[in-house]
């Protein structure tokens, strides 16, 4: 959720404070709104909504030039997106509140209480950019609102959307369709309302110093003339020996465009329609134009449009070519964001309010099968999922990296903490091997670990020092696992294990007993907790040398205590030494 850049609040209000901040503003509730009245603006009013509707009737002009006004009661139980519910993003702010305040989000609006993608606003949380009159899009909702069949023609961008609940109800055509109400794709003529992924890739070529209107001019026409729109670019590419090319900087920095660059031998190597023997002598290559294109646009890209010269005009100097490619996935990673997500030991309860917020956020839910069933009460009909294999951690992660980097806003889920033996390591090590304009937003969302549940439900067993082991070897070689075992051991820490015991894996957890009770008694007190948090949840207290590895599986996590550690009145504590507090 974006930062609050503004607080405001009337005379009555403002009286209730002792410490006003600076910047604090004060005046009447009908003179800060129209102050804040802007267009892409987000307005959050505490109040009745009776009195915020009067007081926003005078200002409020059409759904797509008023801002994102959302109203909360006092107590913040209840989040209301008044106006901008859609074309503003006032009911997603409404979900962000309602997860962030633990209060909910009444939202009315006719997608959502049908259960159907609101197609004026779904594209957004995919990267994509919109495009078309007003007043088709309006046509378009109320035809949705009425329920009449819509077909929805798709030439570019992921199509997983289309596996929500709420997509189920359009009729999808493939490629461009005449008849369809609703495109996606780089073509400006295939309906009247689009979504633009961002899948071209614009190939530069020019003479040193060439003016900045002259490359503005040749790039706009080349994208009309082919019917593409400047909404579907994902970037600009050319020979390195462009690199401090004013009208080049200028172009990427006007149009916030990434701009790529590739030495003269790479792009030698690339098939073009029409090299040139002059361009070759003087750079080495060639082709700029058409071989940036296809380079940055990646395998199998179509040339969307061959090279074109534009020369200067009078007031301008030098001379231009143009091409463009089209990359079978988009690239937007400056609207894209992997947030890493711990889901926690699996009640929906013990969800943290920081990453159940983060979950209403992203559009694509990335996870092993049975975290996401765990989830699913919560997922929505506009949002989708991604399933995974139980062992192949590094697949998701660059699954959902790469839908990040073509703008899709993920959730990565891991049970627990996803820090904590989860996902957010391997995800973090890839999107840092990532050039720095191609990451998308990262954040990492904690959650409850199995290690802090089996301790609240043993007692406080954790009160002095601990650390946790995984016995898996499957990514740590044993040995050195057991030299971490025998430190731990030697060192008289409270040890959590974690992975303790699978089919593949049945003789660690008995050699690690074995290497604790080195240096701490037979009857040092151990946590075994099962499926914590899930209708299966079981936890028990044994003694170490009586614990039964074959009791034990990988739903298990296993807390035993140091030389100190007591059980009393079926509770676990390891003391932490205060004065007078010593246990009899």
């Amino acid at each position: 959720m974006e930062h609050i850049q503004t607080i405001a609040l009337t005379p009555g209000a403002a009286t209730a404070l002792q410490d006003k901040p600076a910047d604090l503003q004060i005046g009447q509730a009908s003179q800060l709104l129209s102050a804040h009245w802007n267009r892409g603006g987000n307005l959050l009013v505490i109040g009745a909504i009776g009195a915020v509707t009067r007081l926003v009737a005078p200002l409020a002009q059409d759904k797509h030039s008023d801002p994102a006004v959302v109203v909360v009661d006092a107590r913040g139980e209840h989040v209301v997106p008044l106006l901008g519910g859609h074309a503003a993003g006032a009911e997603q702010l409404a979900r962000d509140l309602a997860a962030a305040l633990g209060g909910r989000a009444v939202l009315t609006g006719d997608a959502n209480t049908q259960g159907r993608l609101a197609l004026d606003a779904f594209g957004e949380a995919w990267g994509w950019t919109r495009a078309g009159e007003a007043s088709a899009w309006h046509q378009l909702m109320q035809s949705q609102a009425m329920e009449q069949p819509l077909s929805l023609a798709q030439q570019s961008g992921t199509t997983l959307w289309s596996t929500s609940a709420g997509s189920q109800r359009l009729n999808l055509l493939d490629g461009a369709n005449p008849s369809a109400a609703l495109s996606i794709g780089a073509s400006t003529d295939a309906a009247a309302c689009r979504w633009h992924p961002a899948t071209l890739w614009i190939g530069i070529g020019c003479e040193r110093n060439t003016s900045e209107s002259l490359v503005d001019r040749a790039v706009a026409s080349v994208l009309a003339q082919a019917s593409l729109a400047p909404e579907a670019v994902a970037g600009i590419s050319s020979i390195d020996a462009k690199a401090d090319e004013p009208a080049l900087l200028h172009l990427s920095e006007q149009h916030g465009w990434p701009f790529r660059l590739h030495n003269a031998a790479s792009l030698a190597k690339v098939a073009v329609p029409t090299p040139s023997e002059v361009v070759k002598a003087e750079m080495g290559t060639a082709s700029v134009a058409e071989a940036a294109a296809l380079l940055a646009a990646g395998d199998g890209a179509p040339l969307h449009q061959p090279k074109q010269i534009f020369h200067a005009e009078p007031g301008e100097q030098g001379a231009v070519t143009v091409a463009i490619a089209e990359a079978s996935q988009a690239f937007a990673p400056q609207r894209g964001e992997l947030h890493l997500i711990g889901s926690g030991p699996g009640a929906l309860e013990l969800l943290t309010p920081d990453a159940r917020q983060a979950l209403s956020r992203c559009v694509t839910w990335v996870g092993y099968g049975l975290y996401l069933d765990l989830l699913e009460p919560l997922r929505r009909h506009d949002q989708v999922r991604v399933d995974g294999q139980l062992t192949r951690e590094r697949d998701r992660c660059q699954q959902a990296l790469e839908m990040a980097r073509a703008g899709t806003r993920v959730a990565l889920v891991s049970s627990g903490d996803s820090g904590i033996y989860g996902m957010a390591g391997l995800a973090l090590e890839l999107w840092m091997n990532l050039p720095e304009s191609d990451r998308p937003l990262f954040q990492v969302h904690p959650g409850l670990s199995a290690l802090q549940l089996a301790a609240a439900k043993a007692g406080a067993p954790l009160m002095h020092d601990f650390c946790t082991i995984s016995l898996s070897d499957r990514l740590t070689p044993w040995e050195v696992i057991e030299r971490r075992l025998h430190a731990a051991a030697a060192g008289d820490f409270v040890v959590a294990l974690y992975n303790p015991r699978s089919k593949g894996r049945d003789w660690q957890l008995q050699r690690a007993i074995e290497i604790l009770l080195t240096d701490r008694p037979t009857t040092t007190p151990v946590v075994m907790a099962r499926q914590l948090g899930r209708r299966e949840e079981s936890v028990s207290l044994f003694e170490l040398a009586s614990l039964k590895p074959a009791d034990v599986d990988m739903l298990t996590v296993l807390v035993i205590g140091n030389s100190s550690s007591r059980v009393m009145g079926g509770r676990m504590v390891t003391p932490r030494g205060y004065p007078g507090a010593a246990l009899s």
